[in-house]
């Protein structure tokens, strides 16, 4: 396998740990909602509801084609990263807490490893799919879902051996698994374009 590819599939699974800790399919989940107030109007009753604030983008111009298609080759790599990248966000809130609970660092690791067999055989065949750059995105998504780098990932799940490790190894490729999302600077255009995925706009 491309040693590139290597990394963003090593990462991939050490990020998604917990998917057979999922809750019981047959347990019964709370229904969510959300209270409204309302008002009777000539017996009609009106359900009164504040909307959420949402933006609205308009279509983007292009000095020439070589810059559409930069623009929209990013849309696609960015629309195939961003489901795995909101999913790993999900288990590591939801999950997180109790994988540092565990007592000692050779537990975490063991646990970790099951993991990884369980994502394998859910993820795996996706996950391949995935070309170099979109994994680098991926990579990028998990630390704004996150909110940890990838590298502290690796560290407080694998270790810090492993971390220094993949770090050195990614270097050779030109990734920093130190680096921050940086949804302000270098990766605004990323962030819009994941704001209009969560908008359903794109």
């Amino acid at each position: 396998m491309n040693p590139a590819r290597a990394i963003v599939c090593l990462v991939c699974f050490t990020l998604f740990p917990v998917v057979a800790f999922a809750s019981d399919p047959g347990q019964q989940k709370p229904v969510s909602g959300k209270t409204v107030t309302a008002r009777v109007e000539n017996g009609d009753t009106l359900l009164l509801i504040e909307l959420e604030p949402f933006d609205v983008v308009a279509p983007r111009v292009f000095d020439s084609r070589l810059e559409a298609w930069r623009y929209n080759r990013l849309v696609r790599n960015v629309k195939a990263a961003y489901p795995f990248a909101k999913l790993a966000g999900e288990m590591f809130e939801e999950y997180g807490e109790y994988i540092m609970s565990l007592e000692s660092d050779r537990e975490r690791r063991r646990f970790t490893r099951e993991m990884e067999r369980a994502i394998r055989e859910e993820l795996e065949d996706d996950l391949r799919r995935l070309t170099v750059t979109q994994g680098f995105i991926l990579i990028k998504l998990i630390d704004r879902e996150t909110r940890h780098t990838t590298y502290e990932i690796l560290k407080d799940y694998r270790g810090n051996f492993s971390a220094i490790f993949w770090q050195s190894l990614s270097r050779l490729f030109g990734l920093n698994l130190r680096t921050e999302y940086d949804p302000y600077g270098s990766d605004r255009m990323i962030e819009e374009i994941v704001q209009m995925i969560e908008a359903d706009q794109l």
